[in-house]
């Protein structure tokens, strides 16, 4: 199959067959942009060559990630794919989540990835295609679940690995995952906003190969968890798609998912996205509420979802053309509404860390609102897995 991709900024709006490591010249971001009539005209049928794959033993395509490669990476080689399986992820329903909602709820639980969160969908993607540029190190900024999914996928393309975090503010369990993979572990003063400054200044320094959510590869392996709750309606699409809000990496995923699986007919219609942030730390809704142009940093960001502790997003502008572009919304929830959230869906079975429950508590309150209609059907993405960020309350 002859594909290619383009590069486009996001700040100056420069195109490009070939993309610098991992950002513009003008220090703006970069976004893949798929050939999707090249992929619409050589498949007579995507659904049924995605569907060809479910049930695959042989890599890359038992990857829930790498069964979508036409569209996630078409032009990187078979042999330069560094995979674990990820993706996958089961989707499941709860009369009592559903119940605490107010509607009819569909629970996405990303943390069944190989490191237990969905930072691997990304990871897989940005990984490989370090290898294929010949990387020999990359590194990230973190609150924990980058850090830990980095560190692993590194360890087995055999990459040395540099992480960034904040001093005492992410958990032990994200923590001893970083350092069991191998990875070197930089601790910083301060918070995550000023790790992600310490990483851009060591890759543009050292030339390391930076893999935080600014990384365009990484957005194209996190539009799977998309295609896969479609896949999986048997490509239908849920009403809603509610997620939780930090660095804004997988608001843009998703937004890029579903713009991008309708343009190709793999549905037939938009689904809305509910991007869910922490009171404490929250600068995209207050951008969103407000109708400013930018966000205004939360210098000193705080709330109990460690995960999403983050007061100056480096995705925005992508997050933003998202909810856009599938008329979506941005609320934000308090940490006792999280933990709440978080009680019903740990005593259902299925279990969750903290930031993962901002998308069940950000439902509750759309919900509540009259945005969401109790007959609609939302998709809530569960980011990580519940002994990521162990909390009892």
């Amino acid at each position: 199959m002859k594909m290619s991709v383009l590069f486009d900024c996001t700040m100056c709006g420069k195109k490009a067959r070939q993309a610098p490591p991992w950002k513009c010249k003008c220090g703006g971001i970069l976004e893949v942009i798929q050939d999707l009539e090249a992929l619409a005209g050589e498949i007579d049928d995507a659904r049924d060559l995605f569907d060809s794959r479910l049930g695959s033993r042989v890599p890359p395509y038992s990857s829930g990630v790498w069964r979508f490669k036409e569209l996630i990476h078409p032009t990187i080689a078979l042999s330069q794919v560094i995979t674990r399986g990820e993706g996958g992820t089961g989707l499941y329903s709860s009369t009592n989540v559903s119940s605490f909602a107010g509607s009819n709820l569909l629970l996405k639980h990303d943390g069944e990835n190989p490191t237990a969160s969905f930072k691997d969908r990304g990871m897989t993607v940005g990984i490989s295609e370090a290898v294929r540029q010949g990387a020999k190190t990359v590194a990230c900024a973190s609150t924990g679940n980058t850090s830990s999914s980095l560190a692993a996928y590194a360890a087995i393309a055999g990459l040395h690995c540099k992480v960034f975090i904040p001093k005492g503010k992410i958990s032990s369990g994200k923590l001893f995952q970083t350092i069991a993979y191998g990875a070197e572990v930089v601790q910083l003063e301060g918070n995550f906003d000023d790790a992600m400054r310490q990483v851009q200044l060591d890759a543009a320094q050292n030339g390391t190969y930076l893999l935080n959510s600014l990384n365009p590869w990484r957005i194209e392996g996190q539009k799977t968890v998309a295609l896969e709750i479609f896949q999986q309606l048997e490509w239908k699409t849920p009403d809603w798609i509610a997620l939780p809000a930090g660095n804004l990496g997988n608001t843009s995923a998703v937004g890029k998912a579903i713009v991008e699986a309708k343009k190709l007919g793999l549905i037939d219609r938009i689904p809305r996205i509910a991007s869910v942030q922490a009171t404490g730390a929250n600068p995209f809704y207050s951008m969103w509420k407000n109708g400013s142009l930018q966000p205004t940093p939360v210098s000193e960001p705080h709330t109990i979802a460690s995960a999403i502790q983050i007061g100056n997003p480096v995705s925005w502008k992508k997050a933003i053309g998202a909810i856009k572009n599938t008329n979506g919304v941005v609320t934000q929830v308090t940490d006792e509404e999280i933990i709440a959230a978080k009680r019903v869906i740990d005593s259902a079975g299925i279990g969750c860390e903290p930031a993962s429950a901002a998308s069940v508590a950000g439902t509750r309150k759309l919900v509540l609102e009259g945005v969401i209609d109790k007959s609609e059907t939302v998709a809530c993405i569960l980011t990580g897995n519940l002994l990521k960020d162990p909390v009892i309350r």
